[in-house]
Protein backbone atom coordinates (compact mmCIF):
# COMPACT_ATOMS: atom_id res chain seq x y z
CA UNK A 1 0.00 0.00 0.00
CA UNK A 2 2.94 2.17 0.88
CA UNK A 3 4.05 1.83 -2.48
CA UNK A 4 1.33 2.41 -4.29
CA UNK A 5 0.50 5.29 -2.47
CA UNK A 6 4.68 6.72 -2.99
CA UNK A 7 3.86 6.01 -6.48
CA UNK A 8 0.70 8.36 -7.34
CA UNK A 9 2.47 11.16 -5.44
CA UNK A 10 5.81 10.85 -7.01
CA UNK A 11 3.68 10.77 -10.55
CA UNK A 12 2.55 14.31 -9.78
CA UNK A 13 5.47 15.47 -8.80
CA UNK A 14 6.95 14.51 -11.49
CA UNK A 15 4.80 16.48 -13.74
CA UNK A 16 4.31 19.07 -11.58
CA UNK A 17 8.68 19.34 -11.12
CA UNK A 18 9.35 18.71 -14.79
CA UNK A 19 6.77 21.21 -16.44
CA UNK A 20 7.65 24.47 -13.87
CA UNK A 21 11.45 22.94 -14.45
CA UNK A 22 11.28 23.07 -18.70
CA UNK A 23 9.41 26.42 -17.93
CA UNK A 24 11.95 28.08 -15.94
CA UNK A 25 14.82 26.38 -17.88
CA UNK A 26 15.62 24.94 -13.98
CA UNK A 27 17.84 21.75 -14.12
CA UNK A 28 17.91 21.69 -10.74
CA UNK A 29 14.35 21.65 -10.84
CA UNK A 30 14.01 18.72 -13.65
CA UNK A 31 16.41 16.91 -12.04
CA UNK A 32 13.98 16.69 -8.86
CA UNK A 33 11.18 15.97 -11.08
CA UNK A 34 13.29 12.96 -13.03
CA UNK A 35 14.20 11.81 -9.20
CA UNK A 36 10.35 11.52 -8.91
CA UNK A 37 10.29 9.43 -12.08
CA UNK A 38 13.08 7.37 -10.51
CA UNK A 39 11.55 6.78 -7.15
CA UNK A 40 7.85 5.42 -9.16
CA UNK A 41 9.96 3.10 -10.79
CA UNK A 42 11.51 1.74 -7.55
CA UNK A 43 8.31 1.59 -5.97
CA UNK A 44 7.01 -0.77 -9.01
CA UNK A 45 9.78 -2.69 -8.36
CA UNK A 46 9.28 -3.11 -4.99
CA UNK A 47 5.31 -4.27 -6.18
CA UNK A 48 7.31 -6.56 -8.47
CA UNK A 49 9.59 -8.14 -5.64
CA UNK A 50 6.65 -8.74 -3.69
CA UNK A 51 4.20 -10.42 -6.35
CA UNK A 52 3.52 -14.07 -5.13
CA UNK A 53 5.85 -16.34 -7.16
CA UNK A 54 9.04 -14.22 -6.37
CA UNK A 55 7.99 -13.31 -2.51
CA UNK A 56 11.08 -14.19 -0.13
CA UNK A 57 13.53 -15.09 -2.95
CA UNK A 58 17.06 -13.96 -2.40
CA UNK A 59 17.42 -13.73 -6.46
CA UNK A 60 14.35 -11.49 -7.16
CA UNK A 61 15.81 -9.47 -4.31
CA UNK A 62 19.00 -9.00 -5.32
CA UNK A 63 17.77 -8.24 -8.73
CA UNK A 64 15.25 -5.41 -7.57
CA UNK A 65 17.90 -3.64 -5.57
CA UNK A 66 20.52 -3.81 -8.64
CA UNK A 67 17.36 -2.00 -10.27
CA UNK A 68 17.00 0.56 -8.28
CA UNK A 69 20.64 1.14 -8.28
CA UNK A 70 20.81 1.30 -12.34
CA UNK A 71 18.02 4.12 -11.47
CA UNK A 72 19.79 6.10 -9.10
CA UNK A 73 23.13 5.98 -11.35
CA UNK A 74 20.83 7.06 -14.76
CA UNK A 75 19.53 9.95 -12.70
CA UNK A 76 22.98 10.96 -11.50
CA UNK A 77 24.37 10.81 -15.14
CA UNK A 78 21.83 12.86 -16.17
CA UNK A 79 21.46 15.64 -13.61
CA UNK A 80 24.96 15.62 -13.61
CA UNK A 81 25.96 16.70 -17.22
CA UNK A 82 23.28 18.88 -17.64
CA UNK A 83 24.32 20.60 -14.42
CA UNK A 84 27.82 21.13 -15.29
CA UNK A 85 26.57 22.31 -19.05
CA UNK A 86 24.70 25.03 -17.72
CA UNK A 87 27.23 25.74 -15.37
CA UNK A 88 30.47 26.18 -18.53
CA UNK A 89 27.75 27.98 -20.49
CA UNK A 90 26.12 30.35 -17.75
CA UNK A 91 23.14 29.40 -18.46
CA UNK A 92 20.33 31.27 -16.29
CA UNK A 93 17.62 29.74 -14.59
CA UNK A 94 14.43 31.52 -14.19
CA UNK A 95 12.67 32.06 -11.11
CA UNK A 96 9.86 29.40 -10.41
CA UNK A 97 7.32 29.94 -7.23
CA UNK A 98 5.90 26.69 -8.11
CA UNK A 99 8.98 25.01 -7.83
CA UNK A 100 9.61 26.64 -4.78
CA UNK A 101 6.45 25.34 -3.39
CA UNK A 102 6.97 21.82 -4.07
CA UNK A 103 10.02 21.77 -2.78
CA UNK A 104 8.52 23.13 0.09
CA UNK A 105 6.08 21.22 1.15
CA UNK A 106 8.19 18.18 0.09
CA UNK A 107 11.03 18.56 2.17
CA UNK A 108 9.06 17.81 5.90
CA UNK A 109 6.29 15.57 3.76
CA UNK A 110 9.13 12.74 2.30
CA UNK A 111 10.86 11.98 5.85
CA UNK A 112 7.58 10.48 7.13
CA UNK A 113 7.26 8.35 3.66
CA UNK A 114 10.88 7.08 4.39
CA UNK A 115 10.60 6.33 7.51
CA UNK A 116 7.08 3.90 7.38
CA UNK A 117 8.78 2.53 4.25
CA UNK A 118 11.99 1.73 6.24
CA UNK A 119 10.18 0.02 8.72
CA UNK A 120 8.00 -1.75 6.60
CA UNK A 121 10.95 -2.89 4.73
CA UNK A 122 12.70 -4.30 8.30
CA UNK A 123 9.60 -6.01 9.14
CA UNK A 124 9.93 -8.16 5.97
CA UNK A 125 13.49 -7.96 5.65
CA UNK A 126 13.63 -6.93 2.22
CA UNK A 127 17.14 -4.18 1.03
CA UNK A 128 14.73 -3.52 -1.54
CA UNK A 129 11.97 -2.35 0.46
CA UNK A 130 14.71 -0.13 2.49
CA UNK A 131 16.68 0.88 -0.49
CA UNK A 132 13.20 2.35 -1.81
CA UNK A 133 12.82 3.99 1.56
CA UNK A 134 16.39 5.67 0.57
CA UNK A 135 14.82 6.68 -2.39
CA UNK A 136 12.34 9.08 0.05
CA UNK A 137 14.88 10.18 2.26
CA UNK A 138 16.95 11.57 -0.65
CA UNK A 139 13.79 13.09 -2.19
CA UNK A 140 13.30 14.69 0.69
CA UNK A 141 17.31 16.06 1.33
CA UNK A 142 17.15 17.01 -2.54
CA UNK A 143 13.87 19.01 -1.70
CA UNK A 144 16.42 21.12 0.85
CA UNK A 145 19.09 21.70 -1.75
CA UNK A 146 16.15 22.48 -4.28
CA UNK A 147 14.17 24.60 -2.58
CA UNK A 148 17.86 26.77 -1.42
CA UNK A 149 18.94 26.59 -4.89
CA UNK A 150 15.47 28.34 -6.39
CA UNK A 151 15.26 31.10 -3.50
CA UNK A 152 18.83 32.12 -4.09
CA UNK A 153 17.94 32.34 -7.81
CA UNK A 154 14.98 34.14 -7.56
CA UNK A 155 15.70 36.49 -4.35
CA UNK A 156 19.22 37.00 -4.22
CA UNK A 157 19.98 36.43 -8.31
CA UNK A 158 22.34 33.76 -7.97
CA UNK A 159 21.92 31.95 -11.31
CA UNK A 160 24.77 29.60 -10.28
CA UNK A 161 22.87 28.22 -7.20
CA UNK A 162 20.32 26.43 -9.49
CA UNK A 163 22.84 23.58 -11.18
CA UNK A 164 24.95 23.90 -7.69
CA UNK A 165 21.59 22.23 -6.22
CA UNK A 166 21.45 20.37 -9.18
CA UNK A 167 24.83 18.77 -8.85
CA UNK A 168 24.03 17.99 -4.81
CA UNK A 169 21.14 16.02 -6.27
CA UNK A 170 23.32 14.10 -8.50
CA UNK A 171 25.68 13.06 -5.72
CA UNK A 172 23.40 11.59 -3.45
CA UNK A 173 22.01 10.45 -6.49
CA UNK A 174 25.38 8.50 -6.69
CA UNK A 175 25.66 7.64 -3.38
CA UNK A 176 22.31 5.64 -2.83
CA UNK A 177 23.13 3.92 -6.35
CA UNK A 178 26.44 2.94 -4.49
CA UNK A 179 25.13 1.54 -1.60
CA UNK A 180 22.06 -0.11 -3.20
CA UNK A 181 24.16 -1.96 -5.57
CA UNK A 182 26.15 -2.96 -2.94
CA UNK A 183 23.08 -4.21 -0.78
CA UNK A 184 24.15 -1.78 2.10
CA UNK A 185 20.70 -1.09 2.92
CA UNK A 186 20.77 -4.35 4.97
CA UNK A 187 17.77 -4.27 7.37
CA UNK A 188 19.51 -4.61 10.52
CA UNK A 189 21.74 -1.61 10.19
CA UNK A 190 18.63 1.02 9.77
Amino acid sequence: MLAWTGNVWHLAEFGIALGAGIAASSIALVGFGLDAFVEMFAGMVVIWRFAARRDGTIAAERLAQQLIAISFFCLAAYVGAESIDSLVAGRHAGTSWVGIGLAAFTAPTMPLLAIAKRRTGQRLASAATVSEAGQNMLCAYLSVALLGGLLANALAGWWWADPGAALVISALAVREGRASWRGDACCDSC
